[in-house]
């Protein structure tokens, strides 16, 4: 698998649409803004005190009657799949979401206004290194209600098909397949809502579709229409005329795709697992998908993804030679004994670095530290991680012996367990934005005994020795 540098995305400057709620039929607002690096997708309440703000976290997830609604502190936003669609559908990364009501306008029923206002916003690359969760086992969620499944696999990049079955004859059994995002705009952003008549008479009757004048849902006709509901019809499309066509939708609106209905499924996936808030490179297969099993799914892989990356304690054959040994430590780094802390390099790529260090009781520091009781000061383990980044940044220049390492900045140093005599470290460091002019930002780990010891957010720079 790749293991090239994606750097995150935003968009260049913000931009505005406006339109109405689908089900509160609010006129609303919506700005797209250009957000910091690993902020993520973040809605924010402009018509509140304070101004709120709700992630896109699946773990704010409320309710999903009628599209996906989440909740912060009693604050809400409704309908947030088709919004959230376009983001990951164009490979933005970082965007606050600005409403001055509840619900995102509704638009056409797609993701197709939302691509165009982005695309028109512009992006613009960031510094910042993407993060992204690669699936190595198959990972599954089933509502046993519903039947409704779906299923995640390994796969070389994020792909989705979906396969839907209304059991009805007017809207049967559906496939749609995303083979690569970069397909979203052309094949999925313009799939627009739909809704069965049934479903339609039953939210006309309890007001709950204000929005809807139907320019913006595709109405599959799914009974015989009576009088009365004909009536209430023509009310809610402000049309004279309603009538169903010979493919058992209402004239409203005609199909982009014979399988539209699919491809909409689909683009709702796309927005509901935006919500794991991470990128994901692997193969999601739904099976009758919807706003329901879609967010369970995303709560299900957030947590595992945070459980995983909490306990991922890296696994190393340490009786295999080293790729770089103590004497190649000290050609490259100007450290040395009783202050060179790590004794092998065993990975180095262009983005990390893993090294390995002995403990043992003739370590000087013991000596104080403390009499009887020996364990490593936190400080050294935050320094052995700091020489381990210093080879990553090191291994860019040509002539490391010339260069000395300096700290800029520690942040978020958390230490988990005790190190003692007798423990074999493992220190892994990643970039979080790529090097430049020396100045290297990583995520550093520090492993014993099969448990995270110490991390540590740091920042280091390199500069050249004064002759």
């Amino acid at each position: 698998m790749s293991n090239s540098v994606v750097k995150q995305r935003t968009i260049k400057e913000e931009v505005t649409l406006r339109g109405v709620g689908l089900h509160t039929g609010q006129e609303v607002t919506l700005r797209f803004k250009p957000a910091e690096e690993n902020c993520g997708y973040a809605f924010s309440r402009v018509d509140l005190e304070g101004k709120p703000i709700i992630e896109a976290d699946a773990s704010y997830v409320v309710d999903t009657q009628r599209g996906t609604n989440l909740e912060k502190n009693g604050v809400k936003v409704q309908t947030t799949e088709h919004v959230l669609a376009a983001l990951v559908g164009l490979e933005i990364d970082n965007v606050l979401i600005e409403l001055d009501a509840s619900e995102p306008p509704i638009m056409d029923g797609s993701s197709k206004d939302f691509i165009k206002a982005i695309e028109q916003a512009g992006i613009l690359e960031q510094e910042a290194i993407r993060d992204e969760y690669v699936v190595k086992e198959v990972i599954s969620y089933k509502d046993e209600a519903s039947g409704s499944e779906i299923t995640i696999i390994p796969s070389e990049s994020y792909q989705v098909t979906t396969m839907v079955d209304f059991g009805t004859k007017v809207l049967g059994t559906q496939n749609a397949t995303l083979s690569k995002l970069s397909d979203f705009k052309a094949e999925i952003s313009d799939a627009r809502t739909f809704s069965f008549l049934h479903e339609l008479e039953m939210l006309l009757d309890h007001g709950l579709i204000k929005g809807g004048d139907l320019n913006n849902a595709i109405v599959y006709v799914d009974k015989e229409i009576s009088d009365d509901t004909m009536d209430k019809l023509r009310k809610a499309f402000h049309k004279e005329d309603i009538a169903v066509q010979a493919n058992g939708i209402l004239n409203n609106l005609s199909l982009h795709y014979p399988n539209e209905a699919a491809r909409h499924k689909l683009l709702d996936v796309i927005g509901d697992l935006a919500l794991v808030g991470t990128r994901i490179r692997g193969k999601i297969i739904a099976n009758k998908p919807g706003h329901f099993v879609n967010t369970q799914f995303a709560k299900k892989l957030s947590k595992l993804i945070k459980r995983e990356r909490r306990n991922n304690v890296p696994k190393y054959d340490l009786s295999l030679p080293p790729l770089m040994d103590i004497h190649k430590i000290m050609d490259m780094l100007p450290h040395r004994p009783p202050f060179l802390l790590i004794d092998r390099i065993l990975e180095l790529s262009d983005t990390h670095v893993v090294g390995m260090k002995n403990v043992t009781m003739n370590e000087p520091f013991f000596v104080g530290h403390f009499p009887g009781a020996p364990v490593m000061p936190g400080v050294l383990q935050v320094e052995a991680m700091a020489q381990t980044g210093g080879i990553l940044v090191l291994s860019t220049v040509p002539d490391p012996e010339n260069y000395l390492t300096f700290f800029m900045k520690i942040d978020n140093v958390k230490f988990k367990q005790k190190v003692l005599p007798g423990d074999t470290l493992i220190f892994k460091c990643n970039l979080i934005t790529p090097i430049r002019r020396g100045i290297c930002h990583m995520q550093a780990y520090a492993y014993a005994n099969d448990k995270l010891v110490a991390e540590a957010e740091m920042m280091a720079q390199i500069a050249k020795k004064e002759k």
